[in-house]
């Protein structure tokens, strides 16, 4: 990456930068003073990260590496070389996580809990597992012959299996394929007590011990049985046939992802050579997939899901959600939003506000519509059923429903469909533009709107433990915005300039590049200026190189960057006056907020859009000012406390460094714990009040 002068400026690219952030979340399950079960989830989020990674960038990187043409062959060396050492990364990064694991089974054996396989079970135990195996298990196991199956890589990637060598008295082997059914029993099955300690099994060991029961006809032979998963690209091929409607497209796309080809197989490193050459085969792996030994175990994902076993003390602390207390009564919150700009910040504050909020729309005779986007929603969605009922009840409803929201599609075929089997006028975006914007307008009949815009999904699950804000507003210079963005949605071409909010793909990125020039050019006056920002990703490099420039001329960058960072901060020249950290901890932070000087007026933002191409470039996206004052404290402080983090808060140097970040703070300081205090102090005073 150049300057405007041709000069070279420092940029990481952002694959690299993703493998520096999932190996942060590694550094969580391996510190000893995180509650161990809650090492363990870090644990599978790490695995979980790193599958999906596989599925999809590294599934890019290896169809650029193997472009054909004279044309793509700087592209095809950039992306060879990149494979080489993201490959490298996770070989280094894989060894760390194997002692995790190790580490944390052996904390686990010390606290009272064993995790037992099935060689280590007594008489007891494995009487227990038989009769439960039989009654709860074996229903759901179905063994297929290696040898019957034409092509391995049909199968899904998101399980776990099991290669069966079964060797005859004469020495003749057969091989067998079973997958486990984790999704219907389980992973890991609870056990009888030993010794006044807690016991488990993976169920892939309990398998193992039952292979006898499973071939019944086979008791004169040896069994083994070599855990092994693979990742399949997840890139979907969509038909451009005009004659088909988009949401039939997606859903044929998304049975197109199941035969995807295998780019990664995972083994365990005893399963013999002749079994392992007939799973390569059945998988017809490429020259640049990777295949790679590991443990007996794979698949770790389902630690996200360990059984508690009756130990909270292993884990966080419960934090309850914060109940606001003008948001307690009961009456209409429709009304209190007119009166006033209403801020929810989750998990901190009950997410059933926003619920609350269309439910009564969906009832209120004063309502005459809804709109709203939809880019990713709960298994039992609340939102949806709220938007049902408005429809139902003569509301004129619109959900503008994102069918490319990567691994929901889905879900979000399923839930069009019963919208518009109630009457909602389901609406599926904008052609060549994903709508990511995280908002609803809600319409009354006096021509006063309200709206919501936020920095997440409206998805009750992802609201416990991503950290997200939802502004509710009656503010014209908001809805009369928000009103234009449903209108773009609808006739995309037609030319729209927003008076308040920052929405792209139309002029968010000039709107950002104005706010940051204005620092920049108080900062050459020798006036304090400054751009604090807290936010996912950063990896768009006309940004990265703004925020630079902004650096030189003495502009006070300071950034809260979760994941991908392609920027590097304190280079001498270049990036001195940029300081950048990443917060790993017990919520998945997730918010995307922007505080600029502004010349002593203090503009604050928040919205939906990280800084990289596809939020600037390709997705509708929306960013609103926040114009109440108090709301606008609660964002910067927020902020603030995201950046004097010096407890969970590592150094992103775009190096990989792990440190942990020092602050003027003083004595520890631990944001996410800081933040619910402060809302519980907030609410302990209103009380009062």
């Amino acid at each position: 990456m150049t300057d405007s002068a041709g000069n070279t400026l420092p940029y990481i690219d952002r694959d690299v930068s993703w493998m520096y952030f999932n190996h942060r979340i590694l550094q969580e399950a391996m510190r000893e003073n995180v509650p161990l079960l809650e090492r363990l989830s870090f644990l599978g989020i790490y695995s979980n990260n790193l599958d999906e990674f596989f599925r999809v960038r590294m599934a890019t990187l290896a169809r650029l590496a193997t472009m054909g043409g004279k044309n793509y062959a700087r592209e095809k060396e950039k992306a060879g070389q990149l494979l080489g050492r993201i490959g490298n990364m996770d070989k280094e990064f894989s060894l760390e996580y194997e002692g995790a694991i190790k580490a944390v089974e052996k904390a686990l054996d010390e606290n009272g809990i064993l995790l037992l396989n099935e060689n280590q079970l007594t008489d007891d135990q494995r009487h227990y597992l038989k009769c439960m195996f039989r009654k709860d298990i074996s229903g759901f196991v179905s063994p297929i012959w290696l040898d019957k199956m034409s092509e391995l890589s049909r199968e899904n990637d998101e399980k776990i299996f099991l290669a069966i060598a079964i060797t005859h008295p004469s020495g003749k082997d057969e091989y067998a394929l079973i997958e486990l059914p984790t999704s219907l029993c389980g992973r890991f099955i609870p056990l009888p007590d030993r010794e006044g300690k807690k016991c488990l099994i993976y169920l892939d060991d309990v398998i193992r011990m039952a292979l006898p029961m499973i071939f019944p006809d086979h008791n004169d032979c040896t069994f083994n049985a070599y855990s092994f998963k693979f990742t399949k690209d997840a890139e979907m091929e969509i038909d451009n046939d005009l004659h088909v409607g988009p949401l039939e497209k997606i859903a044929k796309a998304v049975k197109s992802r199941k035969m995807g080809v295998a780019l990664r197989v995972i083994y365990d490193e005893t399963m013999p050579a002749t079994l392992l050459g007939h799973l390569m085969k059945k998988l017809k792996l490429g020259k640049l997939d990777t295949v790679k030994p590991s443990g007996r175990y794979n698949n770790h994902k389902d630690f996200m899901s360990f059984p508690t076993m009756g130990r909270s003390d292993l884990k966080y602390p419960t934090w309850p959600a914060i109940v606001k207390p003008e948001l307690k009564e009961t009456g209409s919150l429709l009304k209190l939003v007119k009166k006033k700009d209403r801020l929810i910040h989750v998990p901190y504050h009950t997410f059933d506000y926003v619920i609350r909020l269309l439910q009564e729309a969906a009832v209120d005779r004063d309502v005459k519509s809804i709109k709203m986007t939809l880019y990713r929603v709960a298994k039992n969605s609340k939102v949806i059923e709220a938007l049902v009922c408005a429809a139902r009840n003569g509301k004129k409803v619109t959900a503008v429903v994102e069918l490319l929201a990567r691994f929901d599609e889905s879900s979000n075929i399923h839930w069009s469909k019963k919208m518009q089997e109630a009457g909602v006028n389901v609406v599926f975006g904008v052609e060549g533009l994903k709508v990511h914007s995280k908002l609803v307008l809600i319409g009354l009949k006096n021509d006063q709107n309200i709206a919501v815009v936020g920095t997440g999904n409206f998805h009750e699950g992802n609201a416990k433990v991503y950290t997200d804000y939802f502004l509710m507003t009656a503010n014209p210079a908001i809805t009369k915005d928000v009103a234009e963005v449903f209108s773009f949605i609808k006739r995309p071409f037609k030319p729209v300039r927003y008076r308040n909010l920052l929405v792209s793909p139309n002029h968010m990125r000039e709107e950002f590049k104005e706010l940051i020039e204005y620092e920049i050019n108080r900062a050459l006056q020798g006036k304090r200026a400054f751009v604090h920002i807290k936010i996912n990703h950063i990896t768009d490099e006309d940004m990265v190189a703004l925020l630079y420039r902004a650096s030189r001329a003495g502009v006070e960058v300071r950034l809260s960057v979760r994941g991908n960072c392609s920027l590097k901060p304190g280079v001498e020249g270049i990036s001195d006056n940029i300081i950048a950290s990443g917060i790993i901890d017990r919520y998945l932070e997730h918010s995307r907020l922007f505080h600029f000087h502004a010349g002593g007026k203090e503009k604050v933002f928040l919205g939906s859009a990280d800084w990289m191409p596809r939020n600037l470039n390709s997705r509708v996206e929306v960013i609103t000012p926040v114009l109440d004052p108090d709301i606008k404290a609660d964002v910067i402080n927020t902020i603030d406390f995201a950046l004097l983090d010096n407890t969970q808060a590592r150094v992103i140097d775009g190096e990989g460094s792990l440190k942990i970040q020092t602050t003027s703070a003083g004595e520890p300081f631990r944001s996410q714990e800081r933040l619910y205090q402060h809302y519980t102090e907030i609410n302990s005073q209103q009380d009062k009040n």
